[in-house]
């Protein structure tokens, strides 16, 4: 589940409100990883977090706009947020890298010192968490109408990639690699 994203949302409770942040992740076998801005108020050390994921397969379509759904996989993951400093901040976004760009670690330049210290890494303990998935045909089917029912499945694949102006270099290996794989 965790492999197969790359976008989650960050929900806590910032001066007694909810507040819900989309931002990649990366994880290894015991953490969630998230980052953002130093300045971001949901990045906070020791917040109670609830972590996001979700994956749409396709629309279920069924002969009842009542009965009609999405097909999908999703995770929460619930923990305390620890802030990371130093190697464990480094090694956590090189994880976070390479989930969302297998290759690209060793390809990039490192951040600098005003660049790690401009950002913030949270781990979330994957201890607890909870599975969903909804997959199948709609479940109507003893519904008279007579009417197309069924599922439109939703099809995630990396498109080719566009070159940033004045970079005179050919696209890497690594990300050629993943034109029309899914993600």
């Amino acid at each position: 589940m965790l492999r197969e994203g790359f976008v989650c949302h960050l929900g806590v409770i910032v001066d007694g409100a909810p507040m819900v942040v989309p931002t990649v992740y990366g994880f290894d076998a015991d953490h969630v990883y998230v980052h953002g801005s130093v300045a971001s108020r949901s990045l906070a050390e020791g917040a109670e977090a609830c972590v996001t994921i979700t994956h749409v397969d396709g629309l279920v379509l069924a002969r009842s706009v009542f009965e009609h759904g999405v097909n999908y996989r999703s995770a929460m993951i619930y923990g305390v947020a620890r802030a990371l400093e130093g190697t464990e901040k480094l090694e956590a976004l090189r994880c976070l890298t390479e989930h969302i760009a297998p290759g690209q670690w060793e390809h990039a330049r490192r951040p600098n010192r005003k660049e790690l210290a401009a950002t913030t890494i949270l781990a979330v303990p994957l201890e607890e968490a909870s599975v969903k998935v909804r997959q199948g045909p709609p479940g109507d089917a003893d519904d008279p109408h007579d009417v197309w029912a069924g599922v439109l499945p939703m099809a995630h694949s990396w498109a080719p990639p566009v070159t940033a102006p004045l970079v005179t270099h050919p696209v890497p290996g690594h990300v050629r690699r993943r034109i029309g794989k899914p993600f």
